[in-house]
C-alpha cells in the first residue's frame, strides 16, 4: 500500500510540474539543454559529420559552434529568450562579435501565429461588436515580433490602423521565463570570476522590468501619446509617432495610425529620392537628446526598424515598448556625463560614474581616469563612420573590469541607443561625429543650461516643506 501511495505521490507531482507554468518550464529548459548538449558531445566525437556523411548530406554538413548551439537553444525556449536574443542581435560591441551575429538570425525568423488567434484575441480583448469597426484585417502580418506581431487594417471611416496583436500565452510564458532566467544570473553569478562586474542578475532584472512594461500595450499607447506631446511642446513639427485609437486598446491589443515611408537604413532608396539622410538624422538625434535632458523620457529602442523617413518629409519614431526614464538626479548626472563627453574631460566623467555606481574599495582613481580617456578618446576624433563600436564598448567593459567598476545602467542605456544610430550613421552620414558636430553639441549645451535653469526656477519657485 506505501509503495501504491507512493507512486500516487510522484504521480501528482509530475502532473503539477508539467502544468503549472514555472516547473513547466524548468522542465523544458532541461530537456533543450540536454538536447544542446548531445549535439554539442555529436559535434565533438565527430558523430554529426559521420551521420551526414552516411545520409549523403555532406555538402550541408557545418560543425556547431558554440553562438550556434546558444541560438538554436533560445529558438527552442521560445518567445522570451527569443526576445533576449534579440536584445544580443542588436547590441554590437556589448557582446561578443560571434554571438552577435548568429543571433541575427533570430531577427527574422519569428514564426508568426495563426489568423484564428488574432481574430479570437480582438474578439476577446474588445468584443464582437467593437472588434468589426475594424475591417479589411489583412490575415497576412506586416510584421511578426517575439511577443507580437501586426497586421494592417483599416477603421470604418477609411483611416488606415496598424493592429498590434500579442501572442497567445505570452504574458503566463514570459513571466515563468523571468524566474528561470534569474535563477539562472545567479547561478553564473556565483560561478564565473568577475562576472559579478557584468551584473547578471541586474540584466535580468532590468529585463524582466522592461518586458513587463511592454506586455502592456496600454503603456505603450500612453508613451506615444507621452511623446508626440513632448515634440509639441518643443517645436518639433516634423518629428512625430503613431497616434494610438484608445477606444481599440488593451493590455493585448494596440491600434495605431499607420506610417507610410522608407526605414531609415534603406539607403539607396532614400539617395534615389534625394532625401538628405544626414540632416534627417541630426534632427533625429537632437529631438532624442531633448526628450533626455528636458524630460528625462525617451526612446529606449532606436534601431533602424523603429525610425523612419515619412512620405510627408516628417521623421517617424515606431514603437514605443521600451522606454527609458531618468529621474531628476539622473537627469543631472547623465547630461553631465554628456558634458563631459563631449568635452574631452575624463577626470569628470570618472567622477560622474563613481557617483552612479559607487567606487570599489582601492580605486586608482588617476588610472581609471587614464584608461578611460584611452577608451573614449576615439569618439572624439574620429566620424561615425571611422569608429569601430565593435571594439569600443568592449574596451569600456575591460577598463570597468580593471578597475572592479561596475558601469551603471544609465550609462548602458544611452550607449547602446547611440549604438543603434550608429548602425545607420555609417551610411546616411559617414562624416558626422554627434559629440564634435556643433548643430549638436552646441544645442546639447543650450538645452542643458535651458533645462537646469528651469528646474532652479521651478525648485525656487516651491515652498519648503
Amino acid at each position: 500500500m506505501f509503495w501504491y501511495s507512493l507512486l500516487a505521490v510522484v504521480a501528482v507531482l509530475f502532473l503539477l510540474s508539467v502544468t503549472l507554468p514555472v516547473p513547466r518550464r524548468i522542465w523544458a529548459f532541461f530537456i533543450y539543454s540536454s538536447k544542446s548538449f548531445w549535439l554539442w558531445v555529436a559535434g565533438v566525437l565527430g558523430l554529426r559529420k559521420l551521420w551526414y556523411s552516411l545520409t549523403g548530406q555532406s555538402a550541408t554538413y557545418r560543425p556547431l559552434t558554440r553562438p550556434m548551439l546558444l541560438r538554436m537553444w533560445c529558438e527552442d525556449m521560445g518567445p522570451t529568450f527569443i526576445k533576449f536574443g534579440q536584445i544580443i542581435a542588436s547590441s554590437a560591441g556589448m557582446f561578443p562579435d560571434p554571438y552577435v551575429k548568429e543571433f541575427q538570425k533570430v531577427l527574422d525568423r519569428v514564426k508568426p501565429f495563426h489568423f484564428d488567434d488574432v481574430k479570437r484575441t480582438l474578439d476577446e480583448e474588445l468584443g464582437a461588436e467593437k472588434a468589426a469597426h475594424l475591417i479589411d484585417v489583412d490575415p497576412k502580418p506586416l510584421a511578426s515580433a517575439s511577443i507580437a506581431q501586426v497586421h494592417c487594417a483599416r477603421l470604418r471611416d477609411g483611416t488606415h490602423v496598424v493592429i498590434k496583436v500579442q501572442r497567445p500565452g505570452i504574458i503566463a510564458r514570459c513571466m515563468a521565463d523571468m524566474k528561470l532566467m534569474r535563477a539562472l544570473a545567479r547561478v553564473l553569478a556565483s560561478l564565473r570570476k568577475n562576472v559579478e562586474l557584468a551584473n547578471p542578475v541586474g540584466v535580468v532584472d532590468d529585463f524582466t522590468k522592461t518586458l513587463t512594461e511592454e506586455l502592456d500595450f496600454r503603456q505603450e499607447a500612453a508613451n506615444l501619446d507621452r511623446f508626440n506631446d513632448i515634440m509639441r511642446e518643443l517645436g518639433h513639427k516634423h518629428i512625430r509617432c503613431p497616434v494610438p485609437h484608445h477606444e481599440y486598446t488593451t493590455r493585448k491589443i494596440l491600434v495605431m495610425e499607420r506610417f507610410h515611408g522608407l526605414r531609415v537604413d534603406k539607403f539607396e532608396e532614400i539617395k534615389a529620392r534625394g532625401i538628405d539622410g544626414e540632416t534627417k538624422l541630426v534632427d533625429g538625434l537632437r529631438a532624442w537628446f531633448q526628450c533626455v535632458v528636458f524630460y528625462g523620457f525617451f526612446h529606449g529602442d532606436v534601431h533602424a526598424g523603429n525610425l523612419m523617413l515619412l512620405d510627408d518629409d516628417t521623421i517617424g519614431f515606431l514603437d514605443f515598448g521600451i522606454v527609458g526614464r531618468f529621474d531628476e538626479k539622473e537627469r543631472y548626472l547623465v547630461t553631465d556625463y554628456m558634458i563631459a563627453f563631449a568635452s574631452g574631460n575624463y577626470k569628470r566623467l570618472a567622477e560622474i560614474i563613481i557617483e552612479m555606481a559607487g567606487a570599489p574599495q582601492g580605486l586608482d582613481v588617476d588610472a581609471f581616469v587614464a584608461d578611460l580617456g584611452e577608451t573614449y578618446r576615439p569618439l572624439l576624433t574620429l566620424s561615425f563612420g571611422e569608429v569601430n563600436y565593435s571594439e569600443f564598448l568592449p574596451g569600456i567593459q575591460r577598463t570597468a573590469t580593471r578597475h572592479r567598476m561596475m558601469m551603471p545602467n544609465e550609462f548602458i542605456l544611452i550607449t547602446k541607443q547611440l549604438l543603434y544610430f550608429d548602425r545607420y550613421a555609417k551610411s546616411l552620414a559617414p562624416k558626422l561625429n554627434v559629440f564634435t558636430d556643433p548643430r549638436l553639441v552646441l544645442g546639447m549645451m543650450q538645452d542643458i543650461m535651458k533645462a537646469r535653469m528651469q528646474a532652479d526656477a521651478k525648485k525656487a519657485a516651491t515652498p519648503p516643506a
